[in-house]
């Protein structure tokens, strides 16, 4: 479908509802889906309009929207639809998610008070779309799966394993990671689950428009477990709320449950907890896809907070089962350096630099800026083809000086400086953020190293920037 069909029967669209011809069209920016928002406006009145080709995602929306709207749930109305170009019209909402209105109040003031005050409102909320919602609603309308039953949860952290696992190099056991999945997902479906599970219960799906909260992306939808639904709000990746935040959100939010059902307290959090670890694999799966193999930066600046929250776990409330090859696998993903969330400083320039080896692709950014430099060290000589050095880094004395004994190591090297300073100079004197530099070789161990930490050394202490330094491959 090209983007003029789309736009033109969109306009269409508008004209029967509102009566207007649209004077301007605009495509919004993308999401992590497929499906494409354009705003469309005539003086005051405006709408979204949307294009999905996948009609049972679609059927699965317009379902689920005329049931929420029937039992007075927050949701945006659908004005019109046209089935045969997979596309609809529905009400503009604007364009402040609760992500952007806490992006704004931290930078404003960090009131703790005011966020709590927000996420109490949306608090509210989730038990009706949870139990209210769930009544009457027609499951046969779900989109992929009626349930989020032990398939879709292997299903999850399969995602985890290939998508997150593999392309950030974090080795594994395979059959040991998949026996694990099946103990933890048999642990999970243990828990109670005739329920409503709005799946994607996050930040950037819940709109504020003249003071009111709406509710948007519920087409995911399926029966599930509450403690789902409580974990992707409170432990969204790049929402970034403190523990005592979260502590305190939670109990608030077994308050207003408690208003709908009894609730025993003790096993409703063991398993809270343990909906968190699969949430935030989840998560992982999705900004490895989306950031890793489809080179959407923006998605790779969530991982290190989702990392930071991992750490927090798995020191402070560890698995009820015994999955010894998952907690490993886990545990390597926060010892990660260029995973970690400490590797920003939002004051100073922040200078990243890696070691590679070039068989095993190039590092990743994950600042989202792009740009930087690479280096390619595989033309100088390679302490790795004698048998003294083999065993041993560019960060050990004999290979130091092996290099430091080439005439050409030191031209490369010096060479390659000047260009890194040429850039921290100008980069800080604009105050950008972010800047990599990678020096690759054949294994990564020998001349990239020894170049990454010769710049490291050269430049620390001469500018007033932060530096992270990662040795990916040693």
């Amino acid at each position: 479908m090209t983007n003029i069909t789309i736009q033109n029967g969109l306009k269409k669209l508008f004209k029967d509802w509102s009566g207007l011809d649209a004077e301007s069209i605009e495509l919004l920016p993308g999401s992590g889906s497929a499906r494409r928002y354009y705003r469309l406006r005539s003086g005051t009145t405006t709408a979204l309009g949307a294009y999905n080709h996948d009609a049972a995602e679609n059927d699965a929306f317009f379902s689920f929207t005329d049931h929420f709207q029937s039992v007075g749930l927050p949701v945006p109305k659908i004005y019109s639809i046209d089935y045969d170009l997979f596309i609809y019209l529905l009400e503009d909402l604007g364009d402040e998610t609760l992500f952007s209105f806490l992006t704004t109040i931290k930078q404003q003031s960090g009131s703790p008070t005011e966020i709590s005050s927000v996420y109490r409102r949306v608090i509210e909320f989730l038990p009706k779309f949870q139990i209210t919602g769930h009544q009457g609603l027609d499951y046969d309308r779900c989109y992929p799966r009626a349930a989020f039953d032990r398939q879709s949860m292997i299903w999850d952290l399969n995602y985890f394993k290939y998508y997150f696992l593999k392309l950030a190099k974090i080795p594994f056991d395979e059959q040991a990671l998949e026996n694990d999945f099946e103990v933890f997902s048999g642990y999970l479906s243990e828990v109670p689950s005739d329920f409503f599970m709005y799946r994607d219960f996050q930040s950037r799906n819940i709109m504020l428009c003249d003071e009111k909260l709406y509710f948007i992306d519920y087409q995911g939808g399926r029966k599930g477990a509450l403690q789902y639904d409580i974990a992707s709000l409170l432990w969204d990746a790049k929402a970034d709320l403190s523990i005592a935040s979260r502590e305190e959100l939670f109990k608030y939010y077994l308050l207003q449950l408690a208003k709908y059902i009894k609730v025993d307290v003790v096993p409703f959090t063991q398993y809270y907890f343990a909906f968190v670890y699969i949430r935030i694999m989840q998560a992982l799966g999705a900004y490895g896809y989306r950031g890793f193999y489809e080179r959407k930066e923006h998605f790779l600046q969530s991982i290190p907070f989702a990392v930071n929250n991992l750490k927090w776990l798995l020191n402070n409330a560890p698995l009820q089962t015994s999955t010894p090859e998952l907690i490993r696998c886990l545990e390597l993903i926060t010892e990660k350096e260029h995973l970690k969330a400490s590797n920003h400083d939002p004051e100073k320039l922040n200078l990243h630099i890696h070691s590679f080896s070039y068989k095993n692709g190039l590092p990743q950014d994950l600042s989202g800026n792009g740009g930087g430099f690479v280096f390619d060290c595989r033309a100088l000589p390679n302490p790795g083809r004698y048998d003294a050095y083999k065993t041993l880094t560019g960060k050990d004395q004999p290979v130091v000086s092996f290099l430091e004994n080439e005439a050409e190591v030191i031209t490369f090297f010096e060479n390659t400086r000047k260009l890194v300073e040429q850039s921290v100079k100008n980069y800080t004197s604009r105050k950008f953020s972010s800047l990599m530099v990678s020096y690759g070789c054949t294994g990564g161990q020998h001349r990239s190293v020894y170049c990454a930490e010769m710049l490291k050394k050269r430049l620390e202490g001469r500018y007033d920037i932060s530096i992270k330094l990662n040795h990916r491959e040693i």
